[in-house]
């Protein structure tokens, strides 16, 4: 019993628990990763949980979020950079997941 225990706490606080630093939705981005974006994201912005980030950085404190419905003349969508506190997550860990946040 006490070897579960000690098997479990390590997963729950190893790296590949908490959500990249830098990561982008944009294919074309250095920042993208499929794998960890298939995992699903979440991500609190000022203390309100967003679902329209484009790309973020915690240890910056920024995210880019789309400007309405313009497009460049690439057909990208036009972004937004704005700052302040960041927190990032895996949905796919259930209720209380480690959190990523700047410290």
């Amino acid at each position: 019993m006490t070897e579960e225990t000690s098997e479990s706490v390590p997963a729950a606080t190893s790296g590949s628990d908490v959500p990249p630093d830098h990561l982008s939705v944009n294919p074309r981005s250095p920042f993208f990763d499929a794998e960890k974006l298939q995992r699903g994201v979440g991500i609190r912005f000022k203390d309100r949980v967003r679902t329209d980030i484009e790309e973020y950085s915690i240890s910056e404190g920024w995210v880019r979020v789309q400007a309405g419905k313009a497009v460049d003349r690439k057909g990208q969508p036009l972004t937004i950079k704005l700052t302040g506190p960041v927190e990032a997550w895996f949905e796919d860990l259930g209720e209380n997941p480690p959190v990523a946040r700047k410290g």
